[in-house]
């Protein structure tokens, strides 16, 4: 299928297999001065972005598109400026290439590393936020990744223009050509070619919501880095300090509803039920979160909401919130790890050793302790951008930033070592 670049998405593929030998032996800081350059080449675009975005917004508008959705579409100034400081903040991390992850000597005298190499090709299929395209092709090149970008059709006119304003500046510095590509058709066909390029492309991240992650997951030839929901916990301890249990409660919910490490489900210890239970829920019904309650408190506060089975396992992402008692530690971390997702859970604790058990026994990629669920993001863990989330076990895990685009081989040195 012939593409706007007039390319097919398997030249693409061809293309960025190319690339990534050439990425894979070119020293970083080439890499580095191409990101550093690139917050620059944005602003050069900026009017020709803007109208982009413009007639983007205007059709996602016309056609429906409204709320969150839509937000997530519109490229603002302070969209524009964080889209600038994370590609600068991306070229002054330290190169992930080429770290000696572990080493020793053998008894022979043998020499052996485990040394940090690029993946290869990332294909990077995402919804709706055109800052993804800046983040996604930084991350990759700062790991010496080539990468396929397939935005969604909503925001197509808008990630051509910063593709190409990133193509353009790769190739200035010296990158190789394709090293940074993006699929220009809104045709659906074009995913599913890029999902069976299995030979050329080592590894999909999809980025947006449970359907179109459901779907890479069952189409792709290729291994998957990915995560479908984010249903996080907070867990109140009987010793939890009541301003802390509040503010952590209300920042993980209400800082931004819409994404996916915002609260759902908070768990009250019942020994701090009489001093926990109006406060937290007087603070979400001041947000106009609503708030479902369990059986236990709903006896204590009738105005709640009755929660249902199926809210514990719902990913709301809208003001709203199921609220449950527990009884001690080993019922709030079975409650976790029986309704979520493995993607971020907190503790409000002033015992160590609480936190502690805590942290052992629930299973997700980020397990926060008095600290709200809304910092398990790259940029809080000092990664900088990245590429999304990830909850599976294998390879990435949590935030995947430039780090977790790398792989390893094995290196050994000898002076003319042969087996006996």
């Amino acid at each position: 299928m012939a593409l706007g670049s007039g390319l097919s998405v398997n030249e693409m593929g061809g293309r960025a297999r190319t690339a990534a030998r050439g990425l894979a032996v070119l020293p970083g800081g080439v890499r580095n001065a191409a990101l550093h350059a690139m917050p620059a080449a944005l602003e050069r675009v900026r009017g020709e972005l803007q109208a982009a975005n413009a007639a983007d917004v205007g059709d996602a508008r016309a056609a429906g598109l409204a709320g969150p959705l839509l937000t997530r579409l519109e490229i603002t100034d302070k969209v524009f400026a964080y889209m600038k400081a994370r590609l600068e903040e991306v070229s002054t991390l330290p190169d992930p290439v080429g770290r000696v992850l572990e080493g020793h000597i053998r008894p022979n005298g043998l020499r052996v590393q485990r040394v940090s190499v690029p993946i290869g090709v990332i294909g990077m299929i995402y919804e709706s936020r055109p800052n993804v395209t800046t983040d996604a092709a930084s991350v990759c090149l700062k790991s010496g990744n080539a990468v396929i970008l397939r935005g969604g059709s909503e925001s197509l006119r808008t990630n051509v223009v910063l593709a190409d304003a990133m193509i353009g500046t790769a190739a200035t510095h010296g990158l190789p050509e394709g090293s940074v590509q993006i699929i220009r058709t809104p045709d659906r066909e074009a995913v599913t070619q890029l999902l069976h390029l299995e030979d050329d492309v080592d590894v999909i991240i999809p980025r947006g919501g449970k359907g179109l992650i459901s779907a890479v997951a069952r189409e792709s030839r290729i291994p998957v880095i990915k995560h479908y929901e984010g249903i996080c916990h907070l867990y109140l301890a009987e010793d939890a300090p009541s301003e802390m249990a509040v503010s952590l409660s209300i920042n993980s919910k209400c800082q931004r509803v819409e994404v996916c490490n915002a609260l759902e489900t908070v768990l009250v210890d019942a020994g701090a039920l009489g001093r926990l239970l109006d406060p937290v829920v007087e603070g979400f019904s001041a947000e106009g979160v609503e708030v479902r309650g369990c059986a236990r408190a709903c006896a204590l506060m009738p105005s709640l909401v009755p929660a249902t089975e199926e809210d514990w396992g719902t990913e709301y992402l809208a003001p709203v919130i199921s609220l449950k008692v527990v009884d001690g530690l080993d019922a709030a971390v079975h409650h976790i790890n029986t309704y979520g997702s493995g993607h971020t859970d907190g503790i409000v604790t002033q015992r160590m050793s609480l936190a502690d058990a805590f942290v052992a026994g629930v299973d997700s990629a980020s397990v926060l302790v008095n600290a709200s669920t809304r910092l398990s993001g790259g940029g809080d863990y000092g990664l900088g951008a990245v590429v999304g989330i990830s909850t599976d076990k294998l390879h990435a895990r949590g935030p995947v930033g430039p780090t977790a685009l790398t792989s390893y081989k094995w290196v050994a040195y000898g002076d003319g070592h042969i087996r006996d």
